[in-house]
């Protein structure tokens, strides 16, 4: 019996498809595409403004997995041991260790006429890196937007990250807002960094600018200049940021620092673990600000829906009363308007799918939006589109069924004489 119903059914269904109007079932299956595209696109473009800042913090600045000095200490015990370590971890792609210290940058000094003049400075971190294996694994070259990013070979230069400067604050005139920058800095340039009693005055060879703020209020040696001005003994690091092999858990590597006790000279987190609780509070309320503003979208096309069967069979109702009459069941005719529904979520939806991750997804990634404090992605995790999904062919199957129960569940005979 279920299955003559689901036969019947079908054929109706399909009798029905091919007879209807081209342009009204264009329209249909363009409606459910876009409500799709709502769905995933809203929230995924609201949630990817802060993914895309939290990617950015992991690919320039903590790696994947993020080793930094633990709470009271100034650097990491035993860091050559750790060092060590870290190269025996399988799924590692690529590490760089850094020094930093707290620093004083004094600009303008040779322009200052009066000793009781209040002097330019920020005080800032210095950071002392390899510059080659740096921008192996934060890529950071890119970022430079005056000047040069520097090598091994830069003894008397530095690097100054661009939110240190005047011209470049994102609070506009820094020093004005309680914001201390640096004026009238660019490459070529001299500053004066004081570590502690030790005083050496560089030339500056590069601006950085990252959406980053650690790094965008930084200055960067190198490894050896940061040891000479700094007085470091010692090989102790402050920080190790690593880069995990493509498609390698980092995960894994986190595990195994742990488990080789790492934990007990240094802190040990994945990038992700490191951002601040807003950061991660911010992710949610996105997530759930743009779920609100895509049901909306589910509610319209399910009245869509729900208008467009219920028209139909309105104006059908003597050919449903007479399908009645010669012995079609109730079943099979309502089946025949959910099949409707069906295909026209399932066609629309289809489209949909392949524009997101065919087209949306890669071109978002190739070319993120451009935010003052990010660059905006799309974040469309297979498994969440997947349940959007199922609730929308859910709304759009009730939307046909409930019109067509309500029609076929009419007297025959009133149907047939159309009363």
């Amino acid at each position: 019996m279920f299955k003559d119903t689901l036969r019947v059914g079908f054929m109706l269904g399909w009798k029905q498809i091919r007879h209807a109007s081209k342009w009204t079932t264009g329209l249909i299956i363009f409606i459910m595409m876009l409500t799709f595209l709502n769905l995933v696109a809203v929230s995924g473009i609201l949630v990817g403004l802060i993914e895309g800042s939290v990617k950015t913090y992991e690919d320039q600045f903590t790696g994947n997995v993020f080793i930094t000095t633990p709470t009271g200490e100034k650097s990491i015990e035993q860091s050559p041991s750790l060092i060590s370590t870290i190269e025996t971890i399988p799924g590692i792609a690529s590490y760089t260790a850094r020094y930093t210290g707290g620093v004083t940058v004094e600009a303008n000094y040779r322009e200052r006429r009066d000793p009781k003049a209040l002097r330019d400075t920020v005080g800032t971190t210095i950071v002392g890196l390899d510059p080659m294996i740096e921008d192996e694994v934060t890529n950071l070259s890119k970022n430079i937007v005056e000047g040069e990013f520097l090598t091994n070979q830069d003894g008397g230069y530095v690097m100054l990250g661009a939110n240190l400067l005047e011209q470049y604050s994102p609070l506009g005139q820094g020093d004005d807002v309680g914001y201390p920058t640096l004026s009238n800095i660019k490459p070529g340039s001299r500053v004066r960094i004081t570590v502690g009693d030790a005083t050496k005055e560089y030339i500056v060879k590069g601006i950085l600018k990252t959406k980053v703020d650690e790094i965008s209020r930084r200055v960067f040696v190198t490894k050896g200049e940061f040891v000479r001005i700094a007085g470091r003994t010692d090989l102790n690091l402050n920080e190790i940021a690593i880069r995990a092999e493509e498609g390698y858990d980092p995960a894994l590597i986190k595990r195994d620092l742990v488990e080789s006790g790492a934990k007990d000279i240094a802190v040990v987190r994945l990038s992700r673990e490191g951002l601040p609780q807003f950061l991660l509070d911010m992710i949610d309320t996105f997530a759930m600000l743009g779920n609100g503003i895509s049901s909306v979208g589910l509610i319209v096309s399910s009245i869509t829906i729900f208008i467009v069967i219920f028209v139909n069979a309105i104006t059908r109702r003597k050919y449903i009363g007479i399908l009645k009459g010669i012995g079609v069941s109730a079943s099979a005719i309502e089946l025949s308007y959910v099949i409707q529904s069906l295909l026209y979520v399932a066609v629309g939806s289809a489209i949909a799918l392949f524009l997101i991750y065919g087209v949306m997804v890669p071109f978002f990634n190739a070319h993120p939006i451009n935010f003052p404090f990010s660059d905006g992605i799309l974040v469309a995790p297979l498994s969440g589109t997947i349940k959007k999904l199922v609730i929308l062919v859910i709304a759009t199957l009730l939307a046909g069924y409930i019109p067509a129960r309500m029609i076929v569940k009419r007297n025959t005979l009133d149907a047939i004489l159309g009363r």
